[in-house]
């Protein structure tokens, strides 16, 4: 990844004296949240539509969209959207619904065209999302074209991601929603890097998963045989920006810092770097020059969640040994993600219909665990940034 290098540095030294101390970053106190907060469905519900529909969030990366003429189609939380990039480069995004009978417009998941038209009755509309012509137009009856067009959605794209609101009456304000944390994902360069590929998981519910994103408290007992050979198992440097928040692990080499100058080393070797956007982007560099970025969506089942996974090389694989690496690294995402984390974590999700607990306990070493339900409450509150 491409990262602020003084900035990098520092955290590697944080992190270096945590090692050496066996200590790491910490809350002021454990912290109890009700059980009732993962399992009450209409608890669920309300969040859903607060934290989920109504507050931004990055939908699709901009290297998902690299020409002009290209779309992309996603259902988030049942809402069916429509990115695409006009001619002029600039990114829009509509609800995915034809305006005469509310027939889903596109059905592909990607591609590129100038029009779309309707497999219903054939309207017709352009990459900007105006309403071209309708099928029949003398014997249908008189239509406003310019009031027809596709239901758009407040979007932008900034930091290499695209940003939308699910709510098509809701505007925002990207810098004043990211805050400082803009600079750091912008430091990322998300743009430069190549989309190696895509696909979805099947995991527990919202907060359970969600969890375990947020902590390395877990890492040498559940993934041991995967990122947990690369990284410091309770070792946590913890920056936060508003809602959201940078986790710094060190990896397993944090001890050779010791025996080079300060001012004479590369940092991000000796750290990996986690940036959660909330309420539900994670965005992961794991190995070498690999990133993988996570969005996880509650289902219409608290019990459930859809997870996309974008797996990014630094650059288009263009030999053997690189596509290797690539495939080698997809294998151990899936595999800690999937068949590790979301394995343990549906457990967790099972076992909240037992009655076994009233409230779980975040421990002072699972800040990032705090600071996300700490937030999901000031929301809740319709408290502002």
């Amino acid at each position: 990844m491409k990262k602020i290098p003084s900035e990098n540095n520092s955290l590697a030294i944080r992190a270096l004296n945590h090692f050496k101390n066996n200590t790491t970053d910490q809350a002021k106190s454990t912290m109890r949240i009700p059980i009732e907060a993962y399992r009450d469905p209409i608890r669920f519900a309300n969040e859903r539509e607060r934290i989920f529909k109504q507050l931004p969030q990055g939908i699709a990366l901009s290297i998902e969209l690299p020409e002009q003429g290209d779309f992309v189609t996603r259902t988030v939380l049942e809402t069916p959207v429509l990115l695409t990039r006009n001619l002029e480069g600039k990114v829009n995004a509509f609800l995915n619904i034809c305006r005469h009978r509310g027939a889903i417009l596109c059905n592909q998941e990607q591609g590129q065209k100038r029009m779309f038209v309707c497999p219903y009755h054939s309207w017709s509309y352009d990459i900007q999302g105006r309403l071209l012509g309708i099928n029949g137009p003398q014997s249908f009856g008189e239509v406003d074209k310019d009031n027809s067009g596709l239901t758009p959605l407040n979007c932008t794209e900034k930091h290499g991601i695209i940003w939308i609101c699910l709510d098509p009456s809701i505007d925002f304000d990207i810098d004043k929603w990211l805050g400082d944390f803009g600079n750091r994902l912008d430091s990322l360069e998300l743009d430069n890097w190549h989309l190696f590929e895509t696909r979805e998981l099947e995991g527990p519910g919202w907060k359970a998963a969600m969890d375990g994103y947020l902590e390395v408290y877990h890492h040498d007992t559940v993934h041991g045989k995967t990122v947990g050979q690369h990284t410091i198992g309770n070792l946590l440097v913890h920056d936060t920006y508003g809602p959201h928040q940078r986790l710094t692990f060190g990896r397993k080499n944090i001890s050779e810092l010791e025996d080079l100058k300060e001012t004479n080393f590369e940092g991000e070797k000796f750290i990996r770097l986690i940036h959660s956007v909330f309420p539900n982007l994670s965005i992961s560099g794991i190995l070498g020059e690999h990133c993988l970025v996570s969005q996880v969506y509650p289902t219409k089942d608290f019990d459930k969640t859809i997870t996309r996974q974008s797996l990014l090389c630094s650059k288009k694989p263009e030999n053997a040994n690189e596509q290797k690496s690539a495939e080698t690294f997809s294998k151990m995402t899936l595999q800690a993600v999937r068949d590790e984390d979301y394995a343990v974590v549906q457990t967790i999700q099972d076992g909240l219909k037992t009655n076994a607990n009233s409230h779980f306990t975040f421990g002072r070493n699972e800040k990032g665990l705090q600071h996300y339900h700490q937030w999901v409450e000031r929301f809740m509150k319709h408290e502002k940034l």
